[in-house]
C-alpha cells in the first residue's frame, strides 16, 4: 500500500462544473485526494465578466498549474470532447511535466 493516497487534479472548462464536481466525488469515493479548480464562472452567468478580472483569472490559471505540479496524474474532464483554451495550456504542461493523462470522453 502507498504511503499516502494517490492525487488527482481534475482540468477541464468551467462551464462544466457538475460534471467536474461528480468526478470529483467519484475520486474521493475511491479514496483518491483531489485538487481541482475552486472557481466556477459558467459561460451563460452574464455577468462573469464583472465577476473576475483579467488579472484573478491570469493568478486562477497559474495556481492550476500548481495543483498540476502537485498531482500524481491528470484528469480531463471534456464533455463531448470539448477542450478549450485553458484546458489546452493545462494538458501541455502536464505532458510537458509528464503527468499521465486521461479524459472523461474521447478526444
Amino acid at each position: 500500500m502507498p504511503d499516502r493516497p494517490e492525487i488527482v487534479c481534475i482540468c477541464g472548462s468551467t462551464r462544466f462544473v457538475d460534471e467536474m464536481s461528480a468526478a470529483n466525488r467519484d475520486l474521493t469515493f475511491a479514496g483518491v485526494i483531489v485538487v481541482a479548480p475552486g472557481v466556477f464562472l459558467r459561460g451563460e452567468d452574464h455577468e462573469a465578466d464583472e465577476l473576475i478580472t483579467d488579472e484573478q483569472k491570469t493568478a486562477l490559471d497559474a495556481l492550476h498549474l500548481r495543483k498540476i505540479d502537485l498531482a500524481d496524474r491528470v484528469l480531463v474532464v471534456n464533455p463531448g470532447g470539448y477542450i478549450g483554451e485553458s484546458t489546452s495550456r493545462e494538458i501541455a504542461y502536464a505532458h510537458a511535466t509528464g503527468k499521465p493523462i486521461s479524459f472523461t470522453d474521447p478526444v
